[in-house]
């Protein structure tokens, strides 16, 4: 607040107590900004009503047992009496005070006054019951260049202090609820800071709460039921009852979007399937019995937001149809909500996530021309959010994403050079936000997803070294990441195919035993993580790959005892997967490279018979998917050509050996951009057909770029 004197430092509050404590008169002070004296206001007279559900009352809780009201709250205007000594009295307040309540706006964010009220109750109160109720401004928005001055925490309370009352150059992270229109509300927000006081759960809060109200509107409608006789009394009670049910249902969308967004963020980090299904299924259970006609545009925009998370789970969860139909449906809503407000930044974002999701499954399925037209929708109206408002760090990072997943899909077409720039574009972006915001978990994750990427295209475009040297530095970041981020699974999700693509990296330097090394730690963060979700694909899917790509390098470092073990488990893993949903390209592959690897084993073992019949499986299954359309095929299918080729030489049959490395070859596309992978590839047919001296001329073209794969 702004008075016009200081807090005194020279008059400690008294000891009132006999054991010299300073017995609490106050429930909270709650310090402000005059200029936000009417949501001060309302605040105040709102906690001091308010009813503590009898159900919670006496309950042992986190504060001690609960109360019935939290009345007296201090607020200084109304309670302070004429003083000589103005900062004596706010001094004893403070020190009387259970918790502090802080309205965080900009005018508060640069009051002396209020500023001085936070660092004095933190002095005085070592566990610091500080919450935190926004009613205009961002929160750290100071850490945003060119919004400093929609900063709405003031310093004191974004400053850690120690047990000995003195501030840190470690940051705090306040409780804060929103009382703003179309975040927490004035209700929600109020439920929020009396949920921090008494110690108790928001969702048990709220649920008893509303249960309160609602027994009070069935006694409005007896005692006016009673009084049916009189014309004006039903004319009350239809607007009473009106105001109440708009009461409620106003609750009650608080409520979903408590689930949908704080409750959703704090569930993602652990991977809980199960607890994220329910929260989604509880929001649209709600919706459901609502009349859509009736509902707000922010309900509206709950809902589809409702149908997005669902879409998630069931993508995860392997279901790709059932993912597809939720996107759908929540992008009928959204493009509806952009339709009415094209120039409403929040219902373009609302609208380009489910565009992004719809171009992920067609990724998924192998669809690219769909997914890079999807994904450049996505970018579309990612400009646009931004162009309507420049200064929104959220807009800005949905370029950075825009960016990143155009440049998966090129990278895909085999558009080496357009998906690098987009990666190193994405990259750029990332950068500078994670610079200007370390702490901020969404951007380093980012930054490492953006490495990764950009090492993948550095590597298709043959800069092995520069490939290796992001990929360490993402490692690095993982690494950091995941020790700090105290059980965040993503992560420990992330690591795994990081190390794996680190281990192809290595491998195709020709330093085997460090490509081992990281194909083991991929195994062993997969084989931690799968436990925690086991009906989480996604996870299966890395856990797969990372055993068949541990098991290839074995097989090439002789060790084919383990080769076989790490096969065994990584095809269990893709046999599950197929029978979940045999459209996924990316399952169709591993089940491919299972195959071929239980091949060359049985090869290797001398059971010519049975390597023989395994790679004729596996050359069909290559060349039934999409016949010999997919350029990524071809290769696939030559390469089975050539363990079929290779299988007939130690057979003793040269002929058919021959036949077989030529078909290999005749299927190889011409004039593409190949991966060094792939141009490896073709040097082994090559050279298998006896033509040394071509073979010769493209190995030492590999080797000028220093790649070396193992053979």
């Amino acid at each position: 607040m702004n008075r016009v004197s200081p807090i005194s430092r020279s008059h400690p509050a008294r000891a009132d107590a006999a054991d010299g404590s300073v017995p609490h008169r106050y429930w909270a002070y709650l310090s402000y900004s005059h200029r936000d004296e009417v949501d001060a206001k309302w605040l105040h007279e709102a906690l001091e009503k308010f009813t503590v559900p009898p159900g919670l009352v006496g309950r042992e809780a986190a504060h001690g047992p609960i109360p019935k009201s939290f009345a007296p709250i201090f607020r200084d205007r109304q309670e302070l009496a004429a003083s000589s000594d103005l900062g004596s009295e706010i001094r004893q307040a403070l020190a009387r005070s259970r918790f502090l309540i802080v309205l965080c706006s900009p005018a508060a964010a640069v009051s002396h006054w209020t500023n001085e009220e936070i660092a004095t109750f933190k002095r005085l109160h070592p566990d610091r019951r500080i919450l935190a109720a926004v009613v205009a401004g961002e929160p750290w928005a100071s850490l945003m260049p060119g919004r400093e001055a929609e900063e709405c925490f003031p310093p004191a309370l974004r400053t850690h202090f120690d047990s000995r009352g003195r501030p840190t150059r470690k940051r705090a992270e306040p409780i804060a609820a929103d009382l703003r229109e179309g975040r927490d509300g004035r209700r929600m927000g109020m439920l929020k800071v009396a949920a921090g006081m008494l110690g108790v759960g928001l969702d048990d809060l709220v649920q008893r709460d509303a249960q309160r109200r609602q027994r009070r509107l069935k006694y409005i409608v007896a005692a006016s039921l009673a009084g049916m006789t009189l014309t004006s009394g039903l004319a009350v009670f239809a607007f009473d009852k009106r105001d109440e049910a708009r009461d409620q249902r106003r609750e009650a969308e608080g409520l979903v979007g408590f689930m949908l967004g704080d409750l959703r963020g704090k569930l993602e980090p652990l991977g809980r399937l199960d607890a994220l299904d329910a929260v989604g299924a509880r929001a649209l259970a709600y919706f459901k019995n609502q009349d859509k006609s009736e509902l707000s545009d922010a309900a509206l925009a709950q809902r589809s937001r409702a149908l997005t998370m669902m879409g998630e789970i069931a993508q995860l969860r392997g279901d790709l149809d059932g993912a597809l139909a939720r996107y759908g449906e929540a992008m009928a809503g959204t493009a509806e909500m952009v339709r009415r407000a094209p120039d409403d930044p929040q219902r373009l974002f609302d609208h380009a996530q489910n565009v992004f999701w719809v171009g992920e499954v067609a990724r998924q399925r192998g669809r690219l021309d769909q997914a890079e037209a999807a994904f450049r929708e996505y970018k579309h109206l990612a400009g646009r959010m931004v162009a309507i408002d420049p200064d929104s760090a959220k807009w800005r990072m949905e370029t950075q994403y825009a960016d990143a997943n155009l440049g998966i899909v090129l990278l895909a077409q085999r558009r080496f050079a357009e998906a690098s720039r987009q990666f190193q574009q994405a990259l750029n972006t990332i950068e500078r936000f994670a610079a200007a915001d370390p702490r901020n978990g969404d951007y380093q994750k980012s930054l490492a997803e953006s490495l990764g990427w950009l090492a993948d295209a550095k590597r298709s475009e043959g800069q092995v070294d520069e490939a290796i040297a992001q990929r360490e530095r993402q490692l690095a970041l993982l690494d950091r990441l995941s020790r700090a981020g105290r059980g965040d699974v993503e992560y420990r999700q992330k690591l795994i195919p990081t190390h794996q693509a680190l281990g192809w990296l290595f491998s195709a330097k020709g330093a085997d035993e460090l490509a081992i090394a990281q194909f083991r730690s991929a195994v062993n963060e997969a084989d931690r993580l799968i436990p925690t979700e086991p009906d989480n694909m996604l996870w299966r899917d890395l856990a797969s790959r990372a055993h068949l790509a541990l098991a290839d390098a074995l097989m090439s470092a002789r060790k084919n005892d383990e080769a076989a073990a790490q096969t065994r488990a990584g095809c269990d893993l893709v046999g599950r997967l197929i029978a979940l949903d045999s459209s996924v390209v990316e399952w169709r592959v591993s089940e491919r490279i299972c195959l071929t690897m239980r091949a060359r084993l049985a090869l290797d073992a001398g059971a010519d018979e049975e390597a023989l019949a395994l790679a004729r499986q596996a050359l069909a299954a290559a060349r039934s998917d999409k016949g010999t359309d997919s350029i990524e095929v071809r290769y696939t299918v030559a390469n089975a050509y050539r363990l079929l080729g290779d299988i007939h030489r130690q057979m003793g049959d040269r002929q058919s050996a021959r036949i077989a490395w030529q078909a290999g070859l005749d299927v190889l596309p011409r004039r593409v951009a190949e991966r060094p992978t792939e141009t490896s590839d073709r040097a082994e047919l090559i050279e298998r057909l006896g033509r040394t001296g071509e073979a010769a001329a493209i190995r030492a073209k590999l080797d000028t770029i220093g790649y070396r794969r193992a053979t």
